[in-house]
């Protein structure tokens, strides 16, 4: 069934557990990620990014995800990822989206204020909920797959203080209280992509935040991280979770083992390839869904 974010963020909070929040560039994703949701009857968020433009359009997408989103046996909500502009907003809305992440954390508070405003306006008077972001939430030098500004590495070699790219949990308030954001991703040390070092997390800050301000936050940047690293996230108040890279590796693994399993005067056709990937990805994501509900 089709919902939006705000009714799930609410379930998620009285669960007191996190969602999945997977994006969809393909086809064989969707499917993967629908069919692991109503195996563990759970809801979960389909994430469509702009970056994955050159896989599948957002009218496509759109009309893809709301078909399964609104057949399916759970609640699904149908999200627009890193939207960077009032105009993708409001385009993501007319397709039919029920939620969008305005995302101008790069900008001044001011201006990142002034433009969450103006997308939560139009949004919330169609029942339409908004994420935004704030704070810096790190890219690493390979697989960069949810952000618009894929093209740039961004470690923490590159900035002097970590506090300065931390969200401030003081601000933090000031900003949900001017914008009414439905739910804010928060920067405490994940990253974007495949890691090629270990994160060093500030899971303490996130219970910070929480105390200035009781509302749903947002882990992006989560592929990666250990079942005890995300489930204290999710016991601190981290209510959805952004998951893709490592489900798409594990996609590509299966298909490779696929092929190299072959004898080389063995056909391959390539309409098995899609379910093999599909078979691998929806099993990864059942166990990371089984993760965020604090299963042990």
């Amino acid at each position: 069934m089709l919902v939006n974010l705000k009714s799930i963020m609410d379930y998620a909070e009285e669960m007191k557990i996190g969602i999945g929040a997977f994006n969809v560039p393909n086809l064989e994703s969707l499917k993967a990620i629908v069919a692991a949701a109503q195996e563990c009857d759970t809801p979960v968020i389909l994430n469509y990014a702009p970056v994955h433009s050159c896989f599948m359009d957002i009218e496509e997408a759109a009309f893809l995800m709301l078909h399964y989103a609104k057949k399916a046996t759970v609640p699904i909500c149908v999200h627009l990822d890193h939207g960077a502009s009032f105009e993708i907003c409001m385009k993501a809305i007319r397709l039919g989206f029920t939620s969008v992440m305005i995302d101008a954390s790069g900008k001044s508070l001011e201006d990142n204020i002034k433009e969450t405003r103006a997308v939560v306006r139009a949004a919330h008077s169609v029942g339409v909920s908004v994420e935004a972001e704030l704070g810096h939430i790190f890219s690493s030098e390979i697989g960069i797959a949810e952000n618009d500004s894929a093209t740039e590495v961004e470690t923490r070699e590159s900035f002097k203080d970590l506090n300065d790219v931390y969200t401030n949990p003081k601000v933090a308030k000031e900003f949900v209280e001017a914008t009414q954001v439905d739910a804010l991703a928060i920067a405490f040390g994940t990253s974007h992509g495949v890691y090629l070092t270990k994160p060093e997390l500030d899971l303490n800050r996130i219970s910070e935040i929480k105390a200035e301000i009781d509302m749903p936050f947002v882990m992006h940047g989560g592929s990666g991280l250990s079942k005890e690293e995300f489930q204290k996230a999710v016991i601190n108040g981290v209510r959805k979770i952004n998951y893709y890279t490592y489900m798409s590796l594990c996609g590509g693994k299966a298909i490779k083992e696929f092929v190299d399993s072959k004898k080389d005067d063995e056909l391959v056709f390539f309409h098995d390839i899609p379910n093999v990937a599909i078979a691998a990805m929806k099993e990864n994501i059942i166990e990371a869904i089984k993760i965020f509900s604090l299963k042990k």
